[in-house]
């Protein structure tokens, strides 16, 4: 199996640069799997321990170091997904995947209080926008695992059957069922320019509390789903239409005096950061359709927040 983010590496008799070169695209993979950075690093540390639990020997026969590791982290990412489904089932509230730092940031080595290693990056395109982890999250687990896989790390389907364990004509289906859900009916993407000037002016009209402006910005079918994780205070349900969103953004902002806002890149598109007393307490990503938000993804549970606040 080759690894498309570092195919120099497929060699015998790997060093340890050679190995661990191989983090990153780990990384990256395990981040689209799964929807959360700690998840990743978690599976991608059970990989690197399963490699050097092997002897020497054992490492020295295996062809191809790279397809290997990503052979593993696959599986345990495809069996955390499974386990997930349970927890998420008994999760409190909606659960929504981490949100991502500008790229920048991360490469600024300022992610993690300065402590980030390079190879722990994750590439921010269009695959990892909040409004495609949030369909990925409707797929089954082989569904999303052959359709990542295949689709956007571009590995043939004879590669991805030996992860997901069927045959590569099943794997081929259950990339085609997942391709049917992402290409649900869609508008023209907003441009990056227009996404940044519609944040900011709702940005704005959300600090001067004007509802009449909010209600303009949104899409009369909006919804605004909050994720807290039952750690802090968030709206259990989605809320929706454009007038009870502007409502309830109103409501919090009386109830929480002091609350600075901040333009920010999420998950590589324009979203806003809102902090209080120096510390980010929600991250929020916008969906927009014809000029106007469609969908709000506020993330409030802390958990999900370490590397926001491991910027200040």
């Amino acid at each position: 199996m080759s690894t498309p983010s570092e195919p120099e590496h497929d060699r015998a008799e790997p060093g340890l640069s050679a190995v661990m070169g191989e983090r990153r695209g780990l990384i990256n993979l395990a981040y689209r799997l799964l929807g959360s950075l700690a998840e990743a690093e978690d599976a991608v540390q059970e990989t690197y321990a399963r490699w050097y639990a092997m002897s020497e020997q054992q490492q020295e026969a295996i062809e191809s170091p790279g397809a290997w590791l990503t052979t593993v982290a696959g599986r345990i990412c495809l069996d955390l997904l499974g386990s997930a489904r349970v927890r998420r089932e008994r999760y409190v509230g909606v659960w929504i995947p981490e949100p991502l730092p500008d790229r920048s940031e991360w490469f600024s080595g300022r992610v993690g209080g300065g402590r980030t290693d390079p190879a722990d990056q994750v590439t921010l395109d269009e695959s990892v926008n909040m409004a495609f982890l949030v369909v990925l999250e409707s797929m089954t687990p082989a569904e999303r695992v052959a359709f990542i896989l295949h689709d956007v790390f571009r590995y043939p389907f004879t590669e991805v059957a030996e992860i997901v364990g069927r045959t590569p004509a099943a794997c081929r289906q259950l990339a085609s069922s997942a391709r049917r859900r992402i290409a649900a009916p869609r508008a023209a993407a907003v441009p990056t320019a227009g996404r940044a000037g519609l944040v900011r002016d709702f940005k704005e009209a959300w600090q001067a509390r004007d509802i009449k402006t909010l209600v303009d910005l949104l899409d009369p079918d909006a919804t605004m789903t909050a994720d807290g994780g039952g750690l802090v205070g968030a709206a259990l349900r989605p809320v929706e239409g454009s007038e009870r969103i502007a409502q309830f953004l109103i409501h919090m902002a009386s109830k929480a005096p002091g609350l600075t806002l901040l333009e920010r890149t999420v998950n590589g598109r324009p979203g806003l950061v809102a902090q209080h007393a120096g510390v980010t307490v929600t991250v929020a990503a916008f969906d927009l359709t014809g000029g106007r938000i469609t969908r709000i993804w506020a993330v409030r549970n802390p958990e999900k927040l370490r590397q926001w606040n491991a910027l200040r």
